[in-house]
């Protein structure tokens, strides 16, 4: 999860998580995105043991491990995993692993792409993220004024 944009940037699933397999997904999204500066987690075992303490030791990322029983301590995370408890995992019976990755993986994106979430001003995480690469632009103004006259027309064509 990341905090800036409350996007979820991967939905790891199967019956048992190392922290290699930490590591591995970490790695996959630093390629991707690039390495945050603190990664910020509860104390379980694929998060609290050697394998991402040494990872995160030689990638210069600092390790931050929230209180024992202090959930609010990671409020954004803990948020978003009720909403995908309650509106995935409750609502799917999975017969397989295989069908458990697809349907989070579906829940995911669209919990991205298609859900506008208050806390981003009604837009998507997705949305949020490109808003804020275009207010790093030099044409910011005018990419933002061309992007909310462009929502507005597909909103008004929707309406029609």
């Amino acid at each position: 999860m990341d905090d800036f944009n409350r996007e979820c940037l991967a939905a790891e699933v199967d019956t048992s998580i190392t922290g290699a397999r930490v590591v591995r997904v970490l790695e996959q999204l630093g390629e991707r995105r690039g390495l945050p500066q603190i990664l910020v987690m509860d104390n379980g075992p694929e998060f609290a043991g050697r394998a991402l303490d040494v990872w995160a030791y030689e990638q210069g990322v600092k390790l931050h491990f929230i209180e024992p029983g202090k959930p609010v301590q990671n409020a954004f995370i803990e948020s978003f995993n009720g909403k995908m408890r309650d509106e995935c995992l409750n609502e799917h019976w999975f017969l397989s692993l295989g069908e458990a990755r697809q349907r989070i993986e579906a829940w995911r994106r669209d919990y991205n792409e298609v859900r506008p979430h208050t806390s981003l001003g009604n837009r998507t995480p997705q949305e949020f993220t490109e808003c804020g690469a275009a207010l790093r632009s030099p044409t910011a103004p005018f990419e933002l004024r061309r992007r909310e006259e462009q929502k507005q027309k597909t909103t008004l064509e929707l309406a029609l």
